[in-house]
């Protein structure tokens, strides 16, 4: 026998030294999984119409790890010194900043790069590093043809993600329409960072496990909500009452590296009665914790 050669017990001695350096990385990637906690925050649009302040407060009573901040026709959503204030007051910082790129918010910040640019600058001062966006009206004109390449560049100048949010097309009459560009979906638009919306894509009907392994590490954030893909309207549901795979999609996440944050964005407006408001939103955020894998308080 030479030296080259080798007898079934030193092949089995190295079957067996692979087997347990990759059992040995499995158990690394598990301890990695089990110390990684993915942020579950609420987003201020839940509360709505109560104020932001109400909604660092309703965050910190229900238990959740953060808040993300809509920038709208309110006063304090457009301060970062009063976010900071209502931050460390509550102890729920601040993990994203939502621009004002709605149709509601068109007069707010001015100009379409201006109101990215002024959101990229509010997360700084705040101490976060995500920016919602959602991608341009098709209407506006040189903004919508360079938002790519813009967004990008500005995240870049700024040190931020700036994650552009799927959306859904508009339907008149029971035809669809293209409101936005350079799509409603950001699957192939070759962004660096996105934010998923589960209401969004019962809207479009859209599978949201297939676009999230579609968009791979690119999903930055997602807004927890869900809809019912029977109508038109962005209907923002408690997750579960939908017709989204919701928890499989939390479920997948959590078991694939996710570093963003779960922010629950749900419409809490035709809440009534006295607490209705918060057993929502405390529904939702039991919701994530369980599929997430994390421990649920009682």
């Amino acid at each position: 026998m030479t030296g080259a050669e080798q007898t079934p017990s030193d092949a089995a001695e190295g079957e067996r030294a692979t087997s347990d350096a990759a059992q040995s990385a499995t158990a690394e990637a598990s301890r990695e999984a089990e110390d990684r906690h993915i942020p579950v925050a609420l987003s201020s649009a839940s509360v709505y119409p109560l104020s932001i302040h109400d909604a660092f407060a309703v965050a910190s009573d229900l238990g959740f790890d953060g808040v993300e901040v809509m920038v709208t026709n309110n006063a304090t959503s457009q301060k970062a010194d009063e976010l900071i204030h209502l931050a460390e007051r509550y102890g729920q910082p601040i993990v994203s900043i939502h621009a004002p790129t709605l149709l509601l918010t068109q007069q707010v910040w001015g100009a379409p790069w201006n109101k990215i640019s002024q959101s990229c600058k509010m997360a700084l001062e705040v101490g976060c590093d995500t920016v919602v966006v959602h991608p341009p009206f098709r209407w506006q004109g040189a903004y919508a043809e360079t938002f790519a390449h813009g967004v990008r560049d500005l995240a870049e100048a700024f040190g931020v993600r700036i994650a552009v949010e799927n959306m859904y097309p508009w339907r008149v009459r029971g035809r669809e329409t293209l409101a936005y560009l350079p799509h409603w979906d950001p699957v192939g638009q070759g962004y660096s960072d996105v934010t998923w919306d589960f209401s969004h894509a019962a809207t479009a009907r859209e599978d949201s496990l297939a676009a999230l392994k579609a968009l791979g590490s690119t999903v930055r954030h997602v807004h927890l909500t869900d809809g019912s893909g029977r109508t038109f309207r962005d209907e923002h549901l408690v997750p579960g009452r939908g017709t989204q795979q919701v928890a499989e999609c939390l479920q997948y996440l959590a078991g694939n590296g996710f570093e963003g944050a779960i922010v629950a964005e749900i419409s809490t407006r035709k809440a009534r009665a006295a607490g209705d408001r918060e057993r929502l939103l405390a529904e939702t955020l039991e919701f994530a914790r369980t599929h997430l894998g994390q421990t649920v308080s009682r």
